[in-house]
């Protein structure tokens, strides 16, 4: 037959038949009220352990009493914050419900908890989050997430609602302090909110019937009664001064009259160094030949903005250096960056922009060569320094030259051999 029936006297009934007969009438959780300290989880702050307080509890029909307070080792952190989970695990091959410590991934989330009809069956108690190189568990690290059961009614945090449940299924989230069902699709609050706009036929305002108040009932009161704002005729003013000099002020320029069409400037001068606001006359020597005579030392001098618009002048003497020391450059991280072409945005005043520019991406080179990056004031990757760029290039020149010379050198050994 495919009608099975159980229990009965002189009947064997299976494990797995009473643990389906008695999930009909509890959910799995502890079985105690969501304020209390059943099988609750605590750090003491001072070792990397937590412990777990003496309850009972149901896990999908089996039962599982604890008498006492129990300690759980959490794995040692890393240098990535994790998360680990605290839970009950029913394991029927081992007839046995324990507690036991689900670790995370490094920057992971939080672990899922084995949850399976007839195998393993894991009730989550806590999630405690195992901060970079923690040497003990902080009591704020710990986040209990109980679900309850009893008065055929569950308890539960969002994070443990019944996975499958059934339609009107019926509990308190204590994480919103609502009651809530599951309507087939989603849970919903027993009890619709409601708000003043949501009202129907409320009237538009509510004013107060004919009343009096006594002087004495009335609070913040003042003690005194100042005047109403009023006027004085002059003649009525005793001790008015005789003249009125002007207190401190200024004049916007729009109201001053007979001013100046134009303000020729004095006789000045202006140092050889550019400052900030200064123009630059062809500064790039487009429209002058190199062979030019030039002023000065007789040479030409890249000239370079800083981050507050002065300018000054690129130099390479060992004497405006220190602490110098060799750098290594992988040849592969100059190799890798990639030359790309691109259009650049229109300005601020929706003039023309460039369009096919030819160069590199900052954040791209950031990524394998970010001795040439620089950044703006707020510490965002801003350009290039492609002065560098030729700079960085030398070991690749000289990681080739060395594999020519070797190979050359090969060659030379062969053809002696042959």
């Amino acid at each position: 037959m495919a009608i099975t029936s159980y229990p009965f006297d002189t009947q064997i009934v299976t494990e797995s038949q009473y643990s389906q007969l008695f999930r009909e009438f509890a959910d799995s959780g502890v079985a105690a009220s969501s304020t209390s300290n059943s099988f609750s989880v605590s750090a003491d702050g001072s070792t990397m352990t937590v412990k777990v307080q003496p309850g009972f509890a149901i896990v999908r029909g089996h039962a599982v009493l604890s008498t006492a307070v129990e300690s759980l080792t959490i794995p040692t952190a890393g240098t990535s914050t994790r998360y680990d989970r605290v839970v009950l695990r029913l394991d029927p091959a081992a007839n046995s419900i324990t507690l036991a410590v689900l670790q995370g991934t490094a920057g992971g989330s939080v672990p899922a908890p084995t949850q399976t009809e007839t195998g393993v069956y894991e009730l989550p108690l806590a999630t405690v989050t195992v901060a970079a190189n923690i040497t003990a568990v902080a009591s704020a690290a710990v986040d209990k997430e109980r679900a309850f059961v009893g008065n055929s009614v569950g308890a539960w945090v969002t994070r443990t609602r019944p996975a499958a449940p059934r339609f009107g299924k019926l509990g308190l989230n204590y994480d919103t302090n609502v009651w809530e069902y599951w309507d087939g699709a989603a849970w919903t609050p027993l009890v619709a909110s409601v708000s003043w706009s949501s009202l129907t036929g409320k009237p538009s305002a509510f004013p107060p019937s004919t009343h009096t108040h006594a002087w004495a009932d009335l609070t913040g009161r003042p003690a005194s009664l100042p005047p109403t704002a009023h006027k004085h005729p002059w003649s009525d003013v005793t001790g008015t001064p005789s003249t009125y000099p002007p207190s401190t002020h200024s004049h916007s320029w729009s109201s001053i009259t007979s001013k100046p069409s134009t303000f020729p400037p004095t006789s000045h001068s202006h140092s050889s160094y550019l400052e900030s606001g200064d123009t630059i006359s062809w500064a790039n020597g487009s429209k002058r030949p190199h062979s030019s005579s030039v002023g000065g030392s007789g040479t030409y001098y890249a000239v370079w903005v800083d981050g507050t618009g002065r300018f000054g002048r690129n130099t390479s003497s060992l004497r405006y250096k220190q602490n110098v020391r060799d750098v290594s450059v992988a040849p592969s991280d100059v190799l890798a960056l990639r030359p790309r072409l691109y259009d650049r945005l229109p300005d601020e005043d929706g003039g023309e922009y460039a369009r096919d520019e030819f160069g590199l991406i900052a954040e791209e080179v950031a990524e394998t060569l970010p001795e040439i990056v620089t950044y703006d004031e707020e510490g965002r990757i801003d350009a290039l320094r492609y002065d560098l760029l030729g700079v960085a290039l030398l070991p690749v020149v000289q990681d080739q030259a060395a594999r020519i010379a070797r190979l050359e050198a090969r060659v030379e050994e062969l053809a002696r051999a042959a």
